[in-house]
């Protein structure tokens, strides 16, 4: 099926209104708005019967906050320290591919908005302009490059070996990605995204096995990420094989149906990393109190996919900033009113774990005033 509407726009056409995003729902209505069909179900779509999204919604809302009363909330500060470098958020922007999709020179405006904000980016390599040019648009951010694997050894060491030339802080592995998955919105209208056209070289995502990741940690200085931890067991592993960074994820429901929300998983993991690594984490994150309900539960970075698909589908680059600012400041009024200034002040007694959900999970169901029907659309 071809595409009904015309390449997203260009940035001087949509960021004349950044100004006018006040609440984080707007830039999900806005992003309608502006896409595709095509488009569109690509941010909000996931696996067969999209359970494992619902999922990863349902874990952050039956968390529960425990506040503390009659502390000196004067001086809320959101920043934390990651790899060496201040952040203004313990945030960072996860790889999502083919990011031109949803505005032009895409790959190259998302790493500028981290780099302006102060907040870490990690590199989709399907997305444009390549290692290269992201490295171009912004040489002084916090950049992490994230690889499906393609091709044999020699494929692989020269994506980490220009990683390492053009200044990429870690390196990182997706691992549950050895098979494409039925994202049936786009089946039933016989529609082939990119990825599904991008065939070639899919055997080596397959056979990527342990002694590989070896292999990399053996020949090469850069911090490892692995991308798609789901278990304890797997975050045990990970660290036994020298990785330093492990990375919950499921791939925001995109990849296996009836997996878990990844918030659910986080508690095994942190209990088996036992502080020997760091933890990333996405899935269903989108408001400033799902980021302190994770980091309160031991992660040390949130990632955020589909919502810096939705900034920068309504604004850009500008628009990606925005909503880190609209995201900052969520997250520091939710940090003031549990009582603490900083997230070194925080950790699980300030959350009640399953609590009574009190939302239908959707894709949307952190954006109820975006009066966008989930069942729709």
């Amino acid at each position: 099926m071809q595409e009904k509407t015309a390449a997203p726009r260009a940035a001087e056409q949509i960021q004349a209104s950044v100004t006018d995003f006040m609440n984080l729902h707007e830039f999900v209505y806005k992003a309608r708005q502006n896409l595709s069909q095509n488009h569109w179900d690509y941010i909000v779509g996931a696996a067969e019967t999209e359970t494992t999204l619902r999922r990863n919604r349902m874990a952050l809302d039956a968390i529960a906050f425990r506040p503390r009363i009659l502390t000196d909330v004067s001086r809320v500060d959101a920043s934390v320290e990651r790899f060496g470098r201040k952040l203004r958020l313990p945030v960072m922007l996860a790889p999502v591919g083919s990011l031109e999709c949803f505005h032009a020179g895409a790959g190259a405006e998302i790493v500028r908005a981290c780099g302006e904000f102060g907040i870490a980016h990690m590199m989709s390599s399907v997305t444009e302009p390549g290692l290269e040019g992201v490295a171009q648009a912004a040489p002084d951010a916090l950049r992490i490059f994230q690889l499906y694997v393609r091709g044999d050894e020699a494929f692989v060491n020269d994506h980490v070996e220009r990683a390492i030339e053009n200044g990429f802080t870690a390196f990182c592995f997706t691992v549950d990605t050895a098979h494409y998955s039925r994202r049936e919105r786009d089946l039933a209208k016989r529609y082939q995204t990119v990825g599904r056209r991008r065939t070639a070289g899919r055997r080596y995502q397959m056979e990527l096995d342990w002694k590989a990741i070896d292999r990399i940690k053996k020949q090469y200085k850069i911090p490892l990420v692995i991308k798609g931890i789901a278990t304890a067991e797997d975050a045990k592993l990970a660290v036994e094989h020298g990785i330093e960074w492990v990375y919950i994820s499921n791939h925001g429901g995109r990849q296996l149906d009836h997996g878990r929300g990844s918030t659910d998983v986080l508690p095994e993991v942190v209990d088996a990393v036992a502080g020997r690594a760091k933890i990333m984490i996405d899935g269903g994150f989108y408001r400033g109190s799902d980021v302190v309900k994770a980091i309160a539960l031991g992660a040390d970075l949130v990632g955020m996919g589909r919502m810096q698909c939705y900034a920068l589908a309504a604004g850009g680059a500008v628009g990606v900033v925005r909503m880190l600012e609209i995201l900052e400041d969520e997250v520091q009024r939710s940090l003031g009113l549990l009582g603490v200034n900083t997230f070194a002040d925080l950790n699980k007694s300030y959350l009640h774990l399953n609590a009574p959900v009190v939302t239908v999970p959707s894709v949307f169901s952190a954006f109820p005033l975006a009066t966008i029907d989930p069942w729709r659309y």
